[in-house]
């Protein structure tokens, strides 16, 4: 009847309210997305996975024949089935200088410092990627997609867009789409742009550097909201913009219950991931290979596992000081299976690269390796934002790059602490930086710039 109030039930008032809220909807825009394997891809899989949690319908947007370096097939299970993920083509440079390079593995960014092993041919190559793809070698796909997303934003509306970079070309095909739409974005940097720690190593020219300033400097005027991960970075961006916002990298596992993990027999340090030159920690390899040359019992206990991607920079250095035989190398494994060699090592290594800007890096696998709960040894700057993350949670110790007696003292006594059976983690607050909280801030972001 016309004009008549209906007194619903409560119950069916509050299932109305969620089905709204879900109704928000944000387009995230990015380069890496399953099967793409690596770091690069955890952190939106994971914001994409809970932000239905905190009233966002999740939209992605990927390449459909990227060229990744790294393929982790697993990840395709960590986001809901039912999520929409629209897949439009690219086309990469890099696959054409793949053609001419004789190494028959693929070149990881973070790769790029080892030029001295480059041919004359390879270093060409390097100058005409570093000069002439600007801001990255998928800039390419920054006009087709501007294009066929400004169409299909007009017939399929969203609240807001996220763009996740690196590869910052995904910024500036949020910045495209500025120019069609009016609606609220989000730049999201999970690393720096201009300071970010491999672009020193490249052959730039002054006028390429002018560019990516310039280019940087607009996406982050143009955006309605930048989110870093670091307060470095923060600092960093207050110069172009006010609405800079630190949300960190977590992890999304369990956490360790000691009862439950048989740690490695041996006095196994591990470090996951990427081990690069820059990020070689050379100090590291002469205390170990000082103590196994005093005292015969840390040498026949010594276990160095490295697990990812190793440079021969790192290990050459670990052939010089004679460790080549306590090191274990585990190639690149799927994401489900690195925490159980995070749960079980004695201790664990973090390695910040040694460049201009290392004050500013946190690297993402440290909330991973603060769920292990093992005891950390940082390498990095002592007053940098890892060593402070780390210091607040007593997850570990961080000793600069430099240091050698205050290292040799700590492993001495970690290592007394091992043979007595009384190793034991000491990571607090872990919870803090699950991928499901993390979320929620990026869902209240996201309703910052949309109301």
């Amino acid at each position: 009847m016309k004009g008549e109030v209906v007194n619903w039930p409560l119950c069916i008032l509050r299932g109305s309210l969620v089905k709204t809220k879900l109704k928000k909807k944000v387009l995230i825009i990015t380069y890496y997305w399953p099967p793409a394997g690596g770091s690069g891809v955890q952190r939106w899989v994971k914001f994409a996975k809970y932000l239905r949690d905190f009233g966002w319908e999740p939209i992605v947007y990927a390449p459909k024949n990227a060229d990744y370096p790294l393929k982790d097939e697993s990840l395709l299970t960590e986001s809901p089935d039912d999520i929409k993920v629209i897949k439009h083509p690219i086309w990469e440079p890099y696959k054409i200088a793949s053609i001419f390079s004789s190494k028959k593995e693929r070149q990881h960014a973070g790769f790029l410092e080892d030029q001295k092993r480059l041919s004359f041919f390879q270093r060409k190559i390097l100058w005409i990627r570093a000069n002439w793809f600007i801001p990255d070698g998928r800039k390419f796909w920054i006009t087709p997609s501007v294009k066929f997303l400004a169409q299909y934003l007009s017939e399929n509306p969203v609240d807001a867009i996220v763009t996740n970079g690196p590869p910052h070309s995904m910024h500036m095909i949020g910045l495209g789409l500025t120019k069609h739409h009016n609606i609220p974005w989000l730049a999201d940097f999970r690393d720096p742009w201009t300071s970010i720690d491999y672009l020193h190593r490249l052959p730039l020219t002054n006028k390429a550097i002018q560019k990516h300033t310039a280019m940087e400097k607009e996406v982050l005027r143009v955006a309605d909201k930048v989110i870093v991960v670091s307060n470095s970075m923060r600092e960093e961006f207050l110069d172009s913009t006010d609405n800079v916002e630190v949300i960190l990298n977590g992890h999304d596992l369990p956490l360790s219950d000691r009862e439950e993990v048989a740690l490695d027999a041996e006095f196994s340090i591990v470090h996951v991931g990427l081990m690069n030159a820059d990020r070689n920690p050379i100090r590291l390899w002469r205390v170990l290979s000082q103590l196994s040359t005093e005292n015969e019992r840390f040498k026949e206990c010594l276990k160095i596992k490295l697990v990812g991607e190793v440079s021969e920079a790192v290990s050459d250095d670990l052939k010089e000081y004679k460790l080549e035989e306590k090191v274990e190398y585990v190639r690149y494994l799927p994401h489900k299976q690195v925490h159980g060699h995070q749960q079980k090592a004695q201790l664990l290594l973090l390695a910040v690269n040694n460049v201009p800007g290392a004050k500013g890096i946190v690297t993402g696998k440290v909330f991973e390796y603060m769920a292990a709960d093992r005891p950390i040894i940082a390498i990095g700057p002592e007053d940098g934002d890892l060593a402070n993350l780390l210091r607040e949670s007593k997850a570990g110790l961080t000793f600069d790059f430099s240091e050698e007696e205050a290292l040799k003292t700590h492993i001495i006594a970690l290592f007394d602490a091992y043979l007595q059976g009384d190793l034991n983690g000491t990571s607090q607050h872990a919870e803090r930086y699950s991928r499901r909280n993390l979320a929620q801030k990026m869902a209240n972001a996201l309703n910052e710039i949309s109301q």
